[in-house]
């Protein structure tokens, strides 16, 4: 998938990463990935966001764990801090 590219795999998906995770322009990517020492340019990262994104979700789904049919859910008071706070915590059969 990454053969071929004149930036390695981790870079790559550093610059998408920041795209999706931080909601950030392509130009403050570009001001990130300079001060981690990587030069790479905005257009640059425009191109590997749009050429990665699909093939990226394609493999997060298919490794993607199932999830049970069974939950069951738990709630309870603790105190954070002297005050009192609701806990919920959600299982599933495995």
């Amino acid at each position: 998938m990454f053969k071929g590219h004149i930036f390695p795999k981790s870079i790559i998906i550093q610059a998408v990463y920041f795209k999706f995770r931080f909601g950030l322009c392509y130009r403050e990517i570009e001001q990130l990935m300079s001060i981690l020492g990587i030069n790479i340019g905005h257009a640059t990262i425009q191109r590997s966001v749009f050429k990665f994104t699909l093939l990226l979700e394609k493999e997060f789904r298919q490794r993607k764990k199932c999830v049970g049919k069974r939950w069951r859910m738990n709630e309870t008071y603790i105190k954070v801090k002297g005050r009192w706070r609701y806990l919920y915590r959600a299982v599933d059969k495995y």
